[in-house]
């Protein structure tokens, strides 16, 4: 924690601040361990001051040695306003994509005097790349996701419903040792499976149906992605063609991942294979994303990202073919960027269309 802390108080001098106002939940536990539900953090270019309220006081002690713990009695702009005024400070970075309006307003209302400066992506891009410890917390992530579609995979058959497999999903990650879900989970069958963000329904699968299952578990506050698609009793010739299409895309981008190169690039190198085959316009996404603490970090291999890719950085890879009315194909790792290439952390099989 205290390499993280100094690495962000470089930024200080140069963005003209004084003191940076951590308010994104994800970022102050990634800065302080401190995993309670309210409060924020203030780093001046000398001390580490975590602001939570009397419920919070002890966890916080306990959790994050290395920060003064100062209880907010009443507002958190007001003890902002006592610290700067006790140290003579004058300006204050906050995380502008995070406070609201009326967050931001009460802030400048109430700390009259204090020159206050939107800040963008500074701790995220601190997290970009994860050290060895968070590589096996995203490991143990995905073992759980990986674990939970093995025991979810008997159920998926004619006649159950969506939320019956999203729910057992769920119910096995719980039991595995995950915290919860990444997200609410997709399970989108049939005609439905066109939808890229298709959560689960009461639509009972049918013969025939293409499923796309879409999930993630969180563990130790790391997140994992994975999405899988199968086949319910048999599979038509088009399923298995635009399958291995998008199974194709898939490890031509991951063939392609390693540090040293740009983010659209990969992206390119999986829309570039559908794109072959005439279905372009019917992958309408990025080709993936970052995580870590947040299901959707930066980068993202997108066609706009130009980010070089570094070692430690954790992305999906998850092209698809999408068409209204008939269904569509997912399929998505979670891999660990390396300098001579990458490795795919997530173990489910995907070497072909699975028919259950």
């Amino acid at each position: 924690m205290p390499d993280r802390i100094n690495r962000l108080r470089e930024f200080l001098e140069p963005a003209g601040i004084d003191a940076f106002y951590i308010t994104n939940p994800e970022n102050r536990y990634y800065l302080s361990g401190f995993s309670g539900s309210t409060g924020s953090l203030l780093l001046t270019r000398e001390q580490s001051y975590l602001l939570t309220d009397f419920r919070y006081t002890a966890q916080a002690a306990m959790e994050s040695p290395d920060f003064q713990v100062v209880e907010v009695t009443d507002s958190y702009a007001g003890m902002i306003l006592k610290i700067f005024t006790g140290h003579k400070l004058h300006r204050l970075g906050i995380e502008g994509e995070n406070l609201t309006y009326n967050q931001y307003s009460t802030l400048t209302k109430l700390c009259e005097g204090i020159e206050v400066k939107p800040q963008s992506d500074k701790v995220e891009q601190l997290r970009i790349c994860k050290d060895e410890s968070e590589v096996k917390l995203i490991e143990k992530a995905v073992s759980i996701a990986d674990q939970a579609l093995v025991q979810t995979l008997p159920l998926i058959k004619r006649g159950v419903a969506e939320n019956e497999i999203s729910l057992h999903l769920e119910y096995s990650m719980r039991r595995l040792g995950a915290e919860g879900s990444a997200f609410k989970i997709i399970a989108a069958s049939g005609a439905r499976a066109a939808l890229p963000h298709g959560v689960a329904t009461m639509k009972k699968i049918a013969a025939g149906d293409l499923v796309t299952l879409d999930f993630g578990a969180v563990y130790k506050g790391y997140h994992s992605d994975i999405t899988r698609t199968v086949a319910i009793s048999s599979a038509s010739q088009k399923q298995n063609d635009i399958y291995k299409i998008v199974l194709e895309a898939q490890m031509n981008a991951i063939a392609v991942l390693r540090a040293g190169i740009c983010a659209c690039d990969v992206d390119l190198a999986a829309r570039s294979v559908i794109e072959k085959n005439s279905y372009g316009e019917f992958f309408g996404h990025s080709t993936g994303h970052g995580l870590g603490l947040s299901i959707h970090e930066i980068p993202r291999l997108s066609a706009k990202d130009n980010t070089v890719l570094e070692p430690g950085m954790v992305v999906t890879v998850e092209p698809g073919i999408y068409l209204n009315g008939w269904g569509g194909v997912r399929i998505e790792d979670t891999v660990l960027v390396e300098n001579s290439g990458c490795r795919i952390l997530t173990g489910a099989p995907k070497e072909e269309l699975l028919i259950l």
